[in-house]
């Protein structure tokens, strides 16, 4: 029997008009265009607007993932939105993108970190095998300056605000998701972690003064977690869909620091023209991470029909996710207008 899998049949991506570069940073931290270049291979990140929403940034992406794909938001079966950056605590961002697009199927939130997308991709893949759903729409989502401290150079260097999405539909052609490996380890959910606002420690005068609403990072354990969970995962999903690292056409690694893909690249033997990298565009999106990469390859010619592609996540929680994918979308119908994907017509 054939088995159904969920194949990439849109996509899309926003970013905010707003460039926060290095030598924006540096005037605003004890920091350098060298000193985070060296260490982080970031050169500038995007950064909401005023008019900026986790809820307008995913509508955008997934109006061109629809489009792309040719179908209306009221043809969407479900909705899948990655995010832990929600614009408010409830409900949702899921149920409020729900409704801007004007779709009436299903909606729910992942907020699993920068490993959320991969984690309703996996997701989604589980409703298309089982026929419970046709076309799903899956979005990672943050608005990650909203919670950094622009006074600790370690963190607020690091993030930037995006939104991709994508719009997976069955196949029985042996397209779409392979495998997947989702995992946490709760054990180092301290390492990366937002200590106050929550219902242990709420919002409070106290919180505020000392600063514990914003991200907190232990970035020596991040990263050691990251290289580990990054060669790892990637062998895991390879070896699962029966394939080997030299089978994979391109790699997508989570765009959270150079110097992480290129120890994981050196632990596989393996070049760095084998990954895809764009952080030194927009730092590190979160959620938004492995779809933006996804639809920049895309674009830029680095993905065809019938490319067999691995992406690895990894982020709070501690949790990572990867997946492998057999691409079958017709790359070539596709033209980039202001910075989004479109199809011809």
């Amino acid at each position: 029997m054939t088995k159904r899998r969920a194949r990439i049949t849109g996509w899309g991506k926003y970013v905010p008009a707003k460039v926060l570069t290095n030598d924006d940073l540096a005037a605003m931290v004890d920091t350098s265009d060298e000193w985070i270049t060296a260490r982080t291979g970031i050169k500038e990140r995007h950064v909401r607007t005023e008019n900026d929403t986790t809820t307008s940034m995913a509508v955008q992406a997934s109006l061109d993932a629809l489009h792309v794909a040719g179908l209306n938001p009221e043809d969407l079966h479900l909705i899948i939105v990655a995010n832990s950056s929600p614009d408010y605590l409830l409900p949702a961002p899921a149920n409020f993108v729900q409704h801007a697009l004007g779709a009436s199927c299903p909606a729910f939130t992942i907020a699993a970190g920068c490993s959320g997308w991969v984690y309703a991709l996996a997701t989604a893949q589980q409703f298309i095998a089982t026929g419970v759903y046709q076309n799903i729409l899956v979005v990672g989502v943050e608005i990650i300056s909203y919670a950094l401290d622009y006074t600790d150079r370690t963190t607020c260097i690091l993030f930037g605000d995006a939104a991709a999405a994508v719009i997976v539909q069955p196949s029985l052609d042996g397209e779409g998701v392979l495998a997947f490996e989702l995992g946490s380890d709760g054990s180092q959910a301290h390492h990366l972690w937002v200590p106050g606002g929550g219902t242990v420690n709420p919002v409070s005068q106290k919180v505020v003064d000392q600063r514990e609403h914003y991200i907190r990072m232990n970035g020596q354990e991040v990263f050691k977690f990251a290289v580990r969970k990054l060669t790892t995962c990637l062998r895991n999903i390879t070896a699962q869909a029966g394939l080997t690292l030299d089978d994979l056409d391109l790699i997508i690694p989570h765009q959270a620091n150079l110097r992480i893909i290129e120890a994981a690249a050196k632990h596989l033997d393996l070049s760095m023209d084998k990954f895809f990298i764009n952080l030194h565009k927009y730092g590190n999106t979160s959620a938004a991470s492995i779809p933006l990469a996804l639809v920049e390859a895309i674009e830029e010619g680095r993905i065809h029909p019938g490319d067999t592609v691995g992406m690895v996540a990894f982020g709070s929680g501690l949790s990572w996710a990867g997946a492998v994918l057999k691409m079958g979308m017709p790359v070539a119908s596709v033209l980039t207008h202001n910075g989004h994907a479109r199809a011809n017509a």
